[in-house]
Formats: structure tokens, sequence, C-alpha cells
């Protein structure tokens, strides 16, 4: 599998990534086989989040055999100092590991998650001081707002950005171009969450994908160009949805991985007028 570079990190991830998600509410027999598949198939990014269910004490098990091989990121969604600390430690622990590659505040979706974690005794003192001490190599952040994205952007110089890059709402609401338009100036990472989300849920629709929120692209040929397109733009990787069969599909899609055509994108154009965005950019 194709692997780029994060940003000025100097490493090298794979275009596809794991997602915690798909070890949740799974048995450990299963946890471990899925790890095990992912790591053979060339993926070496992992993310996860204590907010996850269950997933950080299923993933820490199932990744011990692989942890120097591979680049493991978490997230606190703690907006103070103590909290994140608190966190940190136990995702620690049940990770089973001494150090993250990369830590990030989760979700960042208010000016008030901004000012909070940059306040006093806010979550970014626990951040610096664990950079210090070695237990977190880079420092990241998630979010799911335009304006909290390129406020903490502005604010710190921030090692990646998590972002959703989706090609209904790239395209219909310009949600997320300014965001990696501007880590990509700060040489931050881009990271892409949602890159084959297709719509919301319809109404009392059958959900046979509980673990999204969102209604997730099954079909082969379209979570192709989906995933493709937002590869295709300067994203060093993608996190898919967290059902392991459409995992399984981004590994697929990954490994015969080519840019997206012109043709191919005009194609996606059209499906996108039809759906709802799930993210809209604040007037």
């Amino acid at each position: 599998m194709e692997r780029r570079e994060l940003g000025r990190t100097g490493e090298r991830l794979s275009i596809v990534g794991m997602g915690g998600i798909v070890v949740m509410n799974v048995t450990d027999a299963e946890a471990g086989a899925f790890v095990a598949e992912a790591v053979d198939r060339g993926v070496n990014y992992f993310d996860v989040a204590p907010s996850y269910g269950n997933a950080e004490e299923q993933l820490g098990p199932a990744l011990e055999p692989y942890r120097d091989k591979v680049f493991l990121a978490c997230k606190t969604g703690r907006r103070d100092q103590a909290g994140a600390q608190e966190e940190m430690e136990n995702s620690l622990r049940r990770l089973r590991t001494d150090h993250f590659d990369l830590y990030q505040l989760h979700a960042l979706t208010s000016m008030d998650d901004v000012e909070k974690v940059f306040g006093p005794d806010g979550a970014m003192e626990t951040f610096t001081r664990a950079r210090k001490e070695g237990r977190v190599r880079f420092l990241g952040f998630s979010a799911h707002s335009v304006e909290a994205a390129l406020a903490a952007l502005e604010r710190f110089e921030f090692d990646s950005v998590l972002f959703p890059v989706n090609f209904v709402t790239y395209n219909k609401e310009r949600f997320g171009p300014t965001v990696v338009e501007a880590a990509q100036k700060r040489g931050a990472g881009r990271l892409a969450l949602k890159a084959m989300a297709r719509a919301p849920w319809p109404e009392g629709a059958d959900r046979p994908y509980p673990k999204c929120w969102y209604e997730p692209i099954s079909n082969p040929e379209l979570a192709s160009l989906a995933l493709r397109f937002t590869l295709s733009l300067p994203i060093t990787a993608a996190i898919p949805p967290g059902h392991v069969e459409l995992f399984r599909l981004a590994m697929d899609i990954a490994d015969r991985f080519t840019p997206i055509t012109d043709q191919e994108r005009e194609q996606l154009l059209q499906e996108a007028a039809a759906l709802q965005p799930i993210f809209k950019k604040a007037a």
C-alpha cells in the first residue's frame, strides 16, 4: 500500500488507516485477526479514542505485537489540563504502550472548545508537557468545524489536522478546502475523515451499519470514486468507516489507488448534486 509523508514529521503513513471503531464490540480473537490482516496488507496508521466504546481495550492487546512497526494516534475529548492528563494516562494503559506517536484534541467544534484548550489549565498544557516528557511524539487535533480548525491552526504549530474531507461537503458546501490549504501552508499533515460518507441516514431508514451515524458508501464503484477523490487532494491518509467490511473495501481501493480523473470527478459532482451534505459550512 502506498505511503505518504505526514507534513513536516518525517513519518510515512499508509494512505488508509485503521480506525479503532473497527474493533469496537468484537471478540478478542476478531480484534487480533483484523489488526493482523491490516498490518499484513501494509496499514501502519492506527487511530483510536476513549470515546469509541471498548475500542482501546480491544486494540491494545491486538496491536501489541506490532507496536514498534506502526504509527499509533490517540485523542482526548477533555478540554482541561487535569482531565486530558487523566484520559491520556488511561489510554496509554489500555493500549499497552509507553507513548503515542500522535496525540490529538478530539472533535474541536466551537470557538469555546478552542478557548478552553488554550486557556489557563487547558488541555494544551498537558499536550506540551507530554511531548517534552517523550510520552507523545507529535501533537494534532480533529475538528468538525472550519472555524475551530482554522483558529486552532493559528494558535499553535500542530503537526497534523484530522478533518472531514468528503466529496459532497467539499464540493457543495466548500467544507474542507480552506482547512486543507491552511494546514498545508503551515506544514501540518492532513488526515481525512468521512471520505466514504454518502449522506445523513434517511428518516426511519434501516441502518445496516450501526457504528456509522451517517450513511456510508458500500457500493464498490462509488466508494472507489469517493475515496480516490479525497486521496487525490493533498491528503496523507484517510480513515474509513468503522465496519470491517467497509475497511476492507477501503484497503482494496488503496491497493490499486490511482488519482481521480477529470471525467470521474464530473461523475462524482453529479452524484453529489442529489445528496445532502453531512456537514455544512457556517455562514
